[in-house]
């Protein structure tokens, strides 16, 4: 069986600490349709992060939605 994928970037605005980086990765990955979340942790300050999805279980803006319940500010990129 096929099962189409996607990914979306998100900005967070504020610094996360590597504290607030695993928060965020494991709340994202607990999201049924969620296959991966990569952060740019090569720079002092991530700010990026990439996820892989399945489409037909999860919406780019409902990841959006976890980030802003855990307290943070941010946007979808490229969309």
């Amino acid at each position: 069986m096929d099962v189409d994928l996607a990914d979306v970037t998100l900005h967070i605005d504020e610094a996360l600490s590597a504290e607030d980086i695993a928060r965020l990765e494991a709340r994202l990955r607990e999201r049924d349709g969620v296959v991966s979340v990569h952060f740019n942790t090569e720079k002092a300050h991530p700010h990026l992060a990439v996820i892989e999805f399945v489409p037909d279980k999860v919406r780019p803006q409902e990841l959006l939605s976890i980030v802003k319940y855990l307290g943070h500010h941010g946007e979808l990129v490229g969309l």
